[in-house]
């Protein structure tokens, strides 16, 4: 595939479909929804009349709703409107949390005390709104008896079913048996 080359009629117009909202001569509806830079709506205008009146004022004709019958078109700084949508954008992400997964471990041969303390991590990993994925890691001859370490994760499972739901099955791979856990809403 051929790529255009930078500066070519074809980039540009590759980049400006890229932006999200029309600007100024961009704008194709014959008819907006005008809205004035300090919020009053003017009603309902023909583009060559908004974009009189936005060159007059000296700012851009941003259309902020395309769906919209007539589209809906904003008369501001078409610098400042795109790095506020930035700055929102930016906020907006530093506040999720990507479904943090944490990990316990533990062999089938685990003592009764040494899972209730696993079990007590993973319950505060749970109520942190974290998925926890169980793993049993097999040595040597466990390997051959897969069937332990299934029936003490569908223990974990029951033990924990009041603040998880299984989200993945136990499944082995090699040397190890995992299930993950996914906190109830």
């Amino acid at each position: 595939m051929a790529y255009p080359k930078r500066g070519s009629s074809e980039f540009l117009s590759q980049n400006k479909n890229k932006n999200k909202n029309r600007v100024n001569s961009d704008i194709r509806s014959p008819q907006v929804r005008l809205i004035d830079d300090d919020g009053t709506q003017l009603g309902i205008k023909p583009i060559s009349e908004a974009l009189k009146l936005a060159g007059t004022k000296g700012l851009d004709l941003v259309e902020v709703a395309p769906n919209g019958k007539p589209p809906v078109c904003k008369i501001l700084a078409y610098s400042k409107f795109k790095y506020e949508q930035e700055k929102k954008a930016r906020e907006s992400r530093k506040h999720q949390k990507a479904g943090l997964l944490k990990e316990v471990r533990f062999s089938p041969t685990i003592g009764t005390h040494d899972l209730e303390v696993k079990l007590k991590h993973a319950k505060d990993f749970l109520q942190a709104h974290d998925k926890v994925r169980f793993t049993v890691m097999f040595r040597g001859r466990q390997n051959k008896h897969a069937d332990i370490g299934l029936k003490l994760l569908e223990m974990v499972q029951k033990m924990l079913e009041d603040v998880a739901t299984l989200e993945a099955k136990p499944v082995k791979d090699r040397n190890r048996m995992s299930m993950t856990l996914a906190p109830r809403r």
